[in-house]
């Protein structure tokens, strides 16, 4: 596998980051997945308070090998009210790089290079790429139309070709990436890196419930729906019996106060609360209020293995 900016930005032995899952991504899962010459990131939102998150990152910083890399993804918009505080604390600690979602990037970007940690931004078109390099971003999350989670509108082939012609820093492909074949086509399209997420919802080192692994194995991309109900921006999930009985579109009442201004903003807070709150129960508990987010790339999910069995897959 080829040598690229993104290998060279992290120094990592593949051009490859472990995307940071809501409630699946884990200290355990990333050690690993530094062992396996690849970087990964966690959201900081997994943690309730600001010393597991200080002491998460100080045990990340201790089991650090060379050609690996771990960082940590922000919520960066109002929603998230810890924002601030997280920021704080991943700076003052150390990290070898912030991935930025939902919001601007410029605080986190200043504040980040001041303590020389690179800043990746979640982007999904080409005004908001041209955006956060011209604040000073280190690279490109360029989020397709296959991504998990939240998800963008255009085709991988589409997004990446879009970005790399019209922008210099390097551009990193999340969505469409559950083999080897595919990481190589990214790569082709003229990505420096691939972001992966639902891959390694099915390893050992997470700590879902075996319900949630085993789902990923037995249903397929056909099986992915999109979702209005979780964090009131559309999410990709497996469209389980309980998701078909709630339905994917927001209620008619939240649907007419989005449309006011002032209200806009609180009506996403509390969908966001309720949504996490239930994806959090799915994750973690046994119930039959299923709702567990994944992608289409759990297509190439076949069984359950170790962080380090799936990164073998996608590079030897």
């Amino acid at each position: 596998m080829k040598t690229t900016r993104l290998t060279q930005l992290l120094n990592i032995k593949y051009p490859i980051i472990m995307a940071p899952m809501f409630l699946v991504s884990n200290t355990s899962m990333v050690i690993e997945a530094m062992k396996s010459g690849i970087a990964g990131c966690i959201p900081a939102l997994n943690y309730r308070s600001l010393d597991e998150l200080r002491a998460a990152i100080q045990e990340l910083k201790t089991s650090k090998v060379e050609g690996g890399s771990f960082g940590f993804n922000l919520i960066v918009n109002k929603s998230n009210i810890k924002y601030r505080e997280q920021l704080r604390v991943i700076c003052e600690e150390g990290v070898d790089f912030i991935i930025t979602s939902l919001g601007s990037p410029e605080e986190t970007i200043a504040k980040a290079h001041e303590k020389n940690i690179k800043v990746f931004c979640d982007v999904t078109d080409l005004n908001f790429a041209q955006k956060v390099e011209q604040l000073g971003a280190d690279a490109i999350i360029a989020v397709n139309n296959l991504a998990g989670g939240h998800r963008g509108s255009l085709a991988p082939n589409a997004l990446i070709e879009l970005l790399t012609k019209n922008c210099n820093i390097p551009i990193i492909s999340a969505g469409g990436v559950g083999c080897k074949d595919e990481l190589n086509r990214m790569l082709s399209y003229g990505a420096e890196g691939v972001s992966i997420g639902s891959l390694f919802i099915a390893s050992n080192e997470a700590n879902v419930t075996n319900e949630y692994k085993q789902a990923c194995v037995d249903y397929s991309s056909k099986d992915i729906v999109v979702t209005e109900r979780i964090s009131g921006t559309p999410c990709t999930v497996i469209n389980t019996p309980y998701v078909q009985k709630i339905g994917t579109k927001q209620s008619w009442i939240e649907r007419v106060l989005n449309k006011n201004k002032k209200l806009k903003k609180w009506v996403k807070m509390i969908r966001f609360t309720i949504g996490m709150r239930a994806t959090e129960n799915a994750a973690t508990k046994v119930t039959y209020k299923t709702v567990w987010v994944a992608g289409p790339s759990i297509e190439h999910t076949k069984e359950i293995l170790s962080v380090k069995e799936i990164v073998q897959k996608l590079v030897l």
